[in-house]
C-alpha cells in the first residue's frame, strides 16, 4: 500500500490524536428519554415560530460562551424557571456555546481548551460539551450553539435545538453545505463587515441540497449528501458601520430577504456590534426591536442575548481558579437579575 511521503506532508504538524467516533462519545453519554422529547418538542415550536404558525417571541439568552459547567447549570436551572412564567408569550433557549471563533489568537472555547490554560485535550472538551448539552436538555430546556468545526456537529447535533453560523463563516462554503444537512433551525448572521446580501445567499445556499467531504457517525471519512435545510434565517447583530437593528434597518434587511425570495423573518442579536460591543446597551436593543415586534412587524420573530449569572467580562489569567464564579470569559453580559426584568417586562409587553 501506497503511504503519503513522509518528506512532503504534515512538515508542521507537532502530533495527531486519533478521537473517538460520534457514536462512541453517544454511547457514553446517549440521548435520554427527556432530552429526545426536549429536542423534538422545541425543535418543532422554533419552527413554528420562524414560520409564522406560533405567535410567540423567541428569545435565545445565555453566556458568550461556556467555560464553566456548573455555573451554566444554575444558569440553565434559572432560566427554565423564567421560561415557565412567560411560556404563554416568549419561547426561551438557552445559548450553550462551546466554539469561539477568534479574530487572530484567544481562548477557543470548552471543547478546544477544557482546562482553559492552552492544553487543549480536545477529546475531553467534547465530552464535557456533549454531558452539558444533555443535563440542559434533561432540564426540559432547548439549547442553541453555534457550529465553527464542521466535524462538531457529529458529537453534539442530536442535542441542539437551534444552531448559528457566524459573522465570520457565513460566507463560507463549508459552513453553508454543512448547514444544508443539519437537523434543526439555523440562522446566519449578517458578516462582520454587515453585508446583508451574503446572509441571504448563505441562506439559499443552505437550503439547497449539498454533497461534500464529512466523517459519518463512526468517524470515518464519508462523503456527505444532504436533501438542504428549510429552515434558514437571518440573525442580524450589526457591522463595521454600526447597528442595525432599528425599524429602518430591519425594513432594509427584510427587503433584501424578499428580493431573493425568503422569507422576511429575522432575529436581531441584541450583543456585538449591535451593541457596540457594550452589554450596557443589550437592554436598550432588546427593547427597541421588541417595540417593533408589538407595532406590527411579525418579520421580527425574535432576539438573542448574551447573559450569564453576573455581568461583564473577564480576562482569563495564568490560572483560572481564581475566575469570578458566573461571569464571561469572552464577551461581556448582562446579568441575571437584567435578564429576568427585560423578559418579564417583554412577556407583559406582547400580552397587553
Amino acid at each position: 500500500m501506497t503511504q503519503v511521503s513522509s518528506s512532503t506532508s504534515d512538515l508542521n504538524v507537532a502530533r495527531t490524536v486519533r478521537l473517538s467516533s460520534p457514536d462512541a462519545l453517544a454511547a457514553r453519554w446517549p440521548l435520554s428519554g427527556a432530552a429526545l422529547e426536549t429536542v423534538l418538542r422545541y425543535r418543532r415550536e422554533v419552527r413554528d415560530v420562524l414560520r409564522g404558525e406560533d405567535g410567540r417571541f423567541l428569545v435565545i439568552a445565555g453566556p458568550c460562551s461556556i467555560h464553566d459547567e456548573d455555573a451554566a447549570l444554575e444558569y440553565a436551572d434559572r432560566l427554565r424557571a423564567l421560561a415557565d412564567r412567560v411560556r404563554d408569550d416568549i419561547l426561551l433557549v438557552m445559548r450553550v456555546y462551546f466554539e469561539k471563533p477568534r479574530t487572530v489568537l484567544g481562548w477557543k472555547g470548552l471543547i478546544y481548551d477544557p482546562h482553559l490554560d492552552g492544553s487543549f485535550a480536545i477529546e475531553e472538551g467534547l465530552e464535557r460539551a456533549r454531558r452539558l448539552l444533555l443535563q440542559v436538555n434533561e432540564r426540559g430546556l432547548p439549547a442553541a450553539t453555534e457550529f465553527l468545526d464542521p466535524i462538531v456537529p457529529q458529537y453534539l447535533a442530536d442535542l441542539v435545538t437551534w444552531a448559528a453560523i457566524g459573522a465570520r463563516t457565513t460566507e463560507s462554503q463549508t459552513h453553508r453545505q454543512m448547514a444544508s444537512g443539519l437537523s434543526m433551525p439555523v440562522g446566519f448572521k449578517n458578516t462582520t463587515a454587515g453585508s446583508i446580501k451574503i446572509a441571504a445567499d448563505a441562506i439559499q445556499a443552505a437550503r439547497a441540497p449539498q454533497g461534500f467531504l464529512g466523517i459519518d457517525h463512526e468517524g470515518a471519512a464519508a462523503e456527505v449528501y444532504t436533501t438542504g435545510n428549510p429552515d434558514g434565517h437571518l440573525v442580524l447583530r450589526g457591522g463595521e458601520d454600526g447597528p442595525n437593528y432599528d425599524a429602518a434597518a430591519v425594513a432594509s434587511a427584510q427587503a433584501v430577504l424578499e428580493k431573493a425570495g425568503l422569507p422576511p423573518r429575522l432575529i436581531v442579536d441584541c450583543s456585538h456590534m449591535n451593541a457596540a460591543k457594550d452589554h450596557r446597551n443589550e437592554g436598550n436593543v432588546f427593547r427597541d426591536v421588541l417595540g417593533q415586534r408589538v407595532a406590527g412587524n411579525r418579520g421580527v420573530v425574535g432576539v438573542m442575548l448574551e447573559s450569564h449569572l453576573n455581568p461583564g467580562s473577564q480576562s482569563l489569567g495564568a490560572d483560572p481558579s481564581e475566575l469570578a464564579r458566573g461571569v464571561s470569559i469572552t464577551d461581556p453580559c448582562i446579568g441575571w437579575s437584567e435578564t429576568e426584568e427585560i423578559v418579564l417586562a417583554a412577556a407583559g409587553r406582547l400580552r397587553s
